[in-house]
């Protein structure tokens, strides 16, 4: 599928992630989407620390954490700007 067919507007396409000057991956978001995606990544976190306890838990606890955030990445790999390594702005 072609750029346009996708946005039947013509318009170009808005990215909810701007890329990072330096490095690989994503910075902070770029639009108001983005933004209710960080929030809502971080509010989750949040939302399981109480189910936590002290020892066994701890497993589970980090492996909510890699999950969400492999939902958070593939997030940012369909809506941000194409993922590569930069060196600034002189590319």
């Amino acid at each position: 599928m072609a750029e346009n067919d996708a946005n039947p507007s013509g318009s170009a396409k808005r990215y909810w992630f701007a890329a990072k000057r330096y490095g690989w991956g994503w910075g902070l978001p770029c639009a108001w989407q983005g933004w209710v995606v960080l929030l809502g990544y971080v509010a989750l976190l949040v939302a399981g620390v109480p189910f936590v306890s002290t020892g066994v838990d701890v497993i589970l606890y980090l492996t909510y954490v890699l999950v969400l955030s492999a939902i958070l990445v593939a997030i940012c790999w369909k809506t941000g700007e194409p993922a590569r390594w930069r060196w600034g702005d002189g590319e």
